[in-house]
C-alpha cells in the first residue's frame, strides 16, 4: 500500500509508523485508519519492534468529525465496526512488542489508539484526554476495555465521566502508561527502548503478552498451566540456549528472536 496518512520506516529490526497528518493534530480518516492496519501488519511481519508515534505537535486528536454536515451524518457503529476493530485488532494481534511514543495531545480515539500499544511512552508535555462526553459518546476504540485494566475502574470512570486532560505524570503515576519522560529525553528514550526490544529474545515477548492478557480470564491453575505451556515452548527455542550459554559466559545475550 502506498501511504499518504503515515509515514512507515524500517532500520534495524524496528518498524516505526508516523502518523502524519501534522494540519489536523493527526486526526483519523477512513484512510489513515485503513493505512495503520497494513503499516501494523507489515511491521508485525519484517521488524522485532513496532512503533506508533505522531508527527508535529499531536499524537492523534482522535476521529475527524470533518465539517459539521459530515459529523452529523456519521455512521459510528459502522465505522467502528469496519474501520476502527481491524486497526485496533492489527495491534493487539501484533506478534512483536509494540510501543506508542506519545509525542503530544492523544485525545478521543486517539488516547485509546495509543493505550493500545504493549507499552506507552509519553513526553511529560503530553496529555491524554477521554473526550467523548464532551459530544455526547461514550468511550470507544477499545477505550472501555483498555482503561479499567490499565488505571482501575475508579480512575477510569472519573476520566470517562468527567473528560478531563490527563497529563502524562498523572498517567505515568495511576499506571496508565508505562513512563512519562521530560521532553528532551523522550526521542532518545523511546527509541533506546525500541532498540532493547529488538535486540531481544522476540519469541518469549510474544508469549509474555499472550500469558499476561490471558491472565484476566483464567482462574490460578489455569494460568500455571499455560505458563507451562508456553514456558516450554520458550526452552525449546535458539534465544534461551543462547540466552543460558551468555549467563554462564558472563557476556551479553546475541539474541536472533528465534
Amino acid at each position: 500500500m502506498h501511504y499518504e496518512t503515515i509515514s512507515y520506516a524500517l532500520a534495524n529490526d524496528i518498524a516505526t509508523i508516523t502518523l502524519n497528518r501534522p494540519d489536523v493534530m493527526n486526526a483519523l480518516n477512513t484512510q489513515m485508519r485503513a493505512e495503520i492496519t497494513d503499516a501494523m501488519g507489515q511491521g508485525g511481519s519484517e521488524a522485532r519492534v513496532v512503533v506508533l508515534t505522531g508527527a508535529g505537535r499531536s499524537f492523534c486528536s482522535g476521529q475527524d468529525l470533518g465539517d459539521r454536515a459530515n459529523a452529523a451524518n456519521l455512521d459510528l457503529e459502522r465505522t467502528l465496526r469496519d474501520e476502527y476493530v481491524p486497526m485496533l485488532r492489527a495491534i493487539f494481534d501484533c506478534p512483536v512488542p509494540t510501543i506508542s511514543a506519545v509525542n503530544g495531545a492523544a485525545a478521543g480515539a486517539g488516547a485509546n489508539l495509543a493505550l493500545a500499544a504493549d507499552v506507552v511512552i509519553a513526553a511529560e508535555s503530553a496529555f491524554f484526554l477521554q473526550a467523548f462526553t464532551r459530544i455526547g459518546l461514550i468511550p470507544d476504540a477499545g477505550g472501555t476495555w483498555y482503561l479499567p485494566r490499565q488505571m482501575g475502574l475508579a480512575k477510569a470512570m472519573g476520566a470517562a465521566l468527567f473528560a478531563e486532560k490527563i497529563s502524562a505524570k498523572q498517567a505515568d503515576d495511576w499506571g496508565m502508561i508505562w513512563e512519562a519522560v521530560a521532553d528532551d529525553a523522550f526521542e532518545a528514550t523511546w527509541k533506546a527502548r525500541a532498540e532493547h526490544l529488538a535486540q531481544g529474545p522476540t519469541a518469549a515477548y510474544q508469549r509474555v503478552k499472550q500469558a499476561l492478557r490471558g491472565s484476566f480470564d483464567n482462574n490460578l491453575e489455569e494460568q500455571l498451566a499455560i505458563e507451562a505451556k508456553l514456558q516450554g515452548q520458550c526452552g525449546k527455542t535458539r534465544d534461551f540456549k543462547e540466552g543460558v550459554v551468555a549467563f554462564l559466559e558472563k557476556r551479553p545475550a546475541q539474541y536472533e528472536g528465534r
